[in-house]
């Protein structure tokens, strides 16, 4: 397997074991398994979407912020989402390759729930809507 290739499956590995601790995870599961029915071809296009990022494939050609849209994702769900994506990259990519995915993940993590809850609610906490 050349070095190009073994990267790929390193990433596949890393997509397939952050789904297994997601749909694993008491918050996470029943949001994945609501929302995804067809998982070969979803799993192919988040591994296009993370080589990309990773590798500069440019394979991934959708909005990564749409889908998530979707989701019935609450504010602390998204903890859940880092814990289980880093500790996949970690355990499936070489070094650089998770330093440089975990380092996206936090920052779209951080973007997605600021686009998904702009507003905060009477008690301070983060809200879809306005109060």
């Amino acid at each position: 397997m050349t070095a190009s290739n073994e990267k790929e499956a390193a990433i596949e590995r890393m997509v397939r074991l952050f789904y297994e601790r997601s749909l694993a995870d008491e918050v996470l599961g029943p949001i994945f398994r609501e929302a995804i029915h067809d998982w070969e071809p979803h799993i192919k296009v988040v591994a296009d979407f993370w080589s990309g990022v990773i590798h500069g494939t440019g394979r991934y050609r959708g909005n990564a912020y749409a889908p998530h849209m979707k989701l019935k994702f609450e504010p602390e769900a998204f903890d859940h989402w880092l814990a289980a994506f880093e500790s996949a990259a970690t355990d499936e990519l070489a070094p650089p390759d998770a330093q440089t995915a975990i380092r996206v993940a936090r920052h779209m993590a951080n973007s997605f729930k600021a686009g998904i809850f702009p507003f905060t609610d009477k008690d301070g906490k983060p809200s879809r809507l306005p109060t």
